[in-house]
């Protein structure tokens, strides 16, 4: 811990060694001399004010920034005030990261969608799943707040549906979760009648989707756009790859581990970050010299267990919505058309897939190698082929005509 209160100058000069130490650049450190002089140097020395501490930052804040509307660049002011105040207490500087929408459901409704998500936890649901219904019923709250509805015993059919009467709402998702939740409390007697039965023959407003696939030349395209040469193409690379020759998500990207990787067996072994599922896939030459490639000559130290780390100080784990993002920026920026067609690691993953149809893999193998609990959700990734799912049907065997004639045809005469 550092001391709690320091000359500012000084307190700036330690902070620009720790970042240059970790490798930030000259750039985004003369960004922050320039902000940390125009900002706090200028307010402290305007106040006479030698030494630094948080409540001085704060104090800066709210008289010089505070209660306008912050444009980007008073929130970057904001953010450099932030950064002192941290290193003075901690020694180091956290990585900026985007927080997470907070959908908190308050009063006497939101309390028993609370009780429901709990009783998800105990039914064992996924913390996706149950982050998915907090989505879709803290959106009902804000609805029927917004008609003066404060009890569950003031919830009317007409208020289920206009909700879900709305481009936004009216999808499957959203009126599973809240016909779950209206049945939930009719289980438990919160509500005198059945409100889910309102929901029991709704038809959604479905829109057939057609998967976006990419020749293998366009795949091979876009791996072979990604410049190797820094530290940042070759993770890209790498992580291009691994959803290219083996189909991973982007969540399952950014949280492989070394300990996915069996090198000895060339092997993949992974529990998928969205289904839970374990798979195994082979480590192609490709993928794993790619890796190699990454780990030597591209990875920062650290102690993360994680293989794909941010090339930017202070060089932390990959988000999900890192990873995907930077794939499909590299997809969008290949030269590959992608007009009309998603462009991200999905949108591989569903190439992948099409091209095992190609080869004539069958359903089974293709699902397996998706990590697919079933392969109904595999045909989703294969509806665009309908000659190659044509291909990839078993053969029926010719029924012999003996077998019409048994017992004298009587079983199958018209």
């Amino acid at each position: 811990m550092k001391q709690n209160k320091q000359i500012v100058r000084d307190l700036i000069d330690d902070c620009i060694l720790y970042f240059e130490q970790q490798s930030y650049s000259q750039d985004r450190i003369d960004r922050y001399k320039s902000m940390w002089e125009k900002g706090i140097v200028w307010f402290m020395a305007e106040n006479s004010i030698l030494y630094y501490d948080a409540s001085v930052g704060d104090e800066y804040i709210r008289t010089h920034i505070a209660g306008r509307l912050i444009t980007p660049g008073q929130r970057d002011f904001i953010r450099s005030v932030y950064v002192l105040s941290e290193f003075m207490k901690t020694g180091t500087v956290s990585k900026r990261r985007c927080r997470t929408a907070e959908r908190k459901l308050s009063g006497r409704i939101g309390l028993l969608m609370e009780q429901f998500l709990l009783h998800l936890e105990v039914l064992r649901r996924s913390k996706i799943t149950i982050n998915d219904h907090r989505l879709y019923l803290f959106r009902f709250l804000v609805f029927i707040e917004g008609k003066q509805v404060q009890s569950v015993e003031e919830i009317m059919e007409d208020h289920i549906i206009i909700f879900i009467s709305t481009s936004t709402n009216n999808n499957i998702c959203v009126v599973s979760s809240l016909r779950y939740f209206l049945r939930y409390l009719f289980e438990i007697q919160a509500l005198s009648h059945d409100l889910s039965e309102v929901l029991r023959h709704y038809k959604w407003n479905k829109k057939e989707k057609l998967p976006s696939v990419y020749s293998a030349e366009e795949v091979s395209g876009i791996e072979s756009f990604i410049q190797r040469g820094d530290a940042t193409g070759k993770r890209n690379y790498a992580m291009m790859l691994l959803a290219t020759r083996l189909g991973l998500r982007a969540s399952d990207i950014a949280h492989l581990s070394f300990s996915n990787i069996n090198w000895e067996g060339s092997t993949i072994i992974l529990s998928q970050y969205k289904t839970g599922k374990k798979i195994e896939l082979p480590l192609l030459v490709d993928v794993g010299e790619a890796i190699i490639d990454y780990l030597k000559y591209g990875r920062k130290k650290s102690d993360s267990q994680r293989i794909f780390l941010y090339t930017r100080a202070p060089f932390t784990e990959m988000t999900n919505a890192a990873v995907a993002g930077t794939l499909g920026q590299i997809i969008g920026s290949s030269g590959v058309d992608t007009t009309r067609r998603k462009h991200g690691a999905h949108a591989m993953r569903h190439s992948l897939a099409s091209r095992f149809l190609e080869n004539k893999e069958s359903m089974p193998v293709i699902s397996e190698a998706l990590g697919h609990q079933n392969t109904t959700t595999t045909m989703s990734y294969l509806r665009i082929d309908i000659e190659s799912l044509r291909q990839c049907a078993l053969d029926v065997p010719v029924v012999p005509e003996r077998y019409y004639e048994q017992k004298g045809g009587v079983y199958y005469e018209r």
